[in-house]
């Protein structure tokens, strides 16, 4: 046996399953009232190893507070500033000065999300504004902007809500995107993230999915390993062991129709609300968790995408006063439009005095192909250790 050749082959194997996990973060918004202010947050994000932090109706301190903690930023852009944004690309040069060159790259901003759930939004608060010409506009000239002033690692995209633009969720096969949105709005926006190497976001609840759908058992949307927890596409052959998998895997084939196959997907919000079935089925929130992070953390990714969503995004960190969030307002205070279907349900997964109200594990030291990663690690260190001997006999 060639032994270094063996060695080195089996550091391959071990690295691309360690490296292929998942990025998981949380969302946080800033202007949810009653919780700590960004200062005393950041460092409990720290201590529970959260790489990731998904920032709703950014405030600069908000971003500012970030600086030096290693923690990367998803920016959204609130829904109001739109139609500035596509009118005039002075608007978007004034949001840049004050949420993002004061503080890039000492703040780790990888990615500015213009909008979120935009499409309805738009259309139903300003009524006289057309998102299929507005939105795309709006993030060209953000992501224009952005390369004036010389930041080219930030990339621009906008987010999406699943139910809004997908066809069916099964099988995957037969998934397309909705039209007109598709022709109007998501084709041409594809190209542009196409050309500039970012992302397709997109709000991803299997938890929706599973309240509508009678026929789905709690365990396939829950991640729980049951002989009876799957569905096939009999079109592909493939068996799907999760909803969650199987709602990602829908938007991959809409986008194959749409000759967009290779666009990376991040998962900007995915999570279960608390408190909304009898205690003795379970917490389904903290099964949902739990199963969530050791799927997204085993490197396995989907049927129809090995490498899975590139991130993933838990809604959210703190519960909502459901009552102040109805949308957007005039001056963009509270602008977010899937609070609608959110109204009465607590999403939250961290109490306001900055406990946790599940015990998940966001380290990235979580399983792989069942087994410990920080087993790998150990493994990759034994293998380069064997190796570099090898190399000396």
């Amino acid at each position: 046996m060639n032994f270094p050749f063996f060695i080195s082959a089996l550091l391959l194997l071990l690295h691309a399953a360690y490296s292929s996990a998942t990025t998981v973060g949380v969302t946080y918004n800033t202007m949810t009232p009653d919780v700590p202010p960004p200062e005393h947050v950041v460092p409990v994000l720290q201590s529970l190893k959260i790489s990731a932090v998904r920032l709703l109706n950014p405030s600069p301190a908000a971003v500012r507070s970030f600086a030096y903690t290693n923690i990367s930023l998803l920016l959204s852009v609130p829904n109001y500033l739109i139609p500035s944004f596509a009118a005039n690309r002075s608007a978007a040069d004034l949001w840049l000065y004050s949420h993002v060159l004061p503080y890039h790259p000492r703040t780790r901003i990888s990615l500015i999300s213009v909008g979120s759930d935009a499409i309805t939004d738009v259309a139903t608060t300003y009524s006289t504004q057309d998102p299929s010409t507005i939105l795309l506009s709006a993030m060209q000239n953000l992501h224009l902007s952005l390369r004036d002033l010389g930041v080219h690692t930030v990339r621009v995209s906008t987010t999406f809500s699943f139910v809004e633009i997908m066809t069916t969720s099964f099988p995957p096969s037969a998934a397309e995107f909705q039209e007109p949105i598709s022709s109007l709005i998501l084709r041409p926006l594809l190209q542009f993230l196409d050309e500039t190497n970012s992302s397709l976001l997109i709000n991803l609840y299997p938890y929706n999915v599973y309240r509508i759908n009678a026929e789905i058992p709690i365990g396939f949307a829950l991640f729980q390993e049951n002989p009876f927890n799957f569905r096939d596409d009999v079109v592909t052959g493939v068996r799907y062991r999760n909803l969650f998998d199987m709602m990602v895997d829908a938007v991959v084939a809409a986008m194959a129709v749409a000759w967009q196959e290779n666009i990376p997907v991040i998962v900007t919000e995915t999570g279960w609300p608390s408190e909304t079935e009898p205690q003795a089925a379970g917490n389904y929130a903290e099964m949902y968790l739990k199963g969530l992070m050791k799927h997204l953390r085993s490197g396995l990714g989907t049927p129809l995408r090995k490498e899975g969503v590139t991130e993933a995004y838990v809604y959210q960190l703190f519960d909502e006063s459901n009552s102040k969030y109805n949308g957007s307002s005039a001056n963009g205070t509270y602008d977010y439009a899937s609070t609608r279907e959110r109204a009465g349900q607590h999403w939250g997964i961290m109490h306001p005095n900055l406990t946790m109200k599940f015990k998940v594990d966001f380290s990235a030291s979580t399983w792989i192909l069942g087994n410990d990663k920080r087993w790998v690690k150990v493994v990759v260190r034994l293998c380069a250790s064997l190796l570099s001997v090898s190399l000396l006999l």
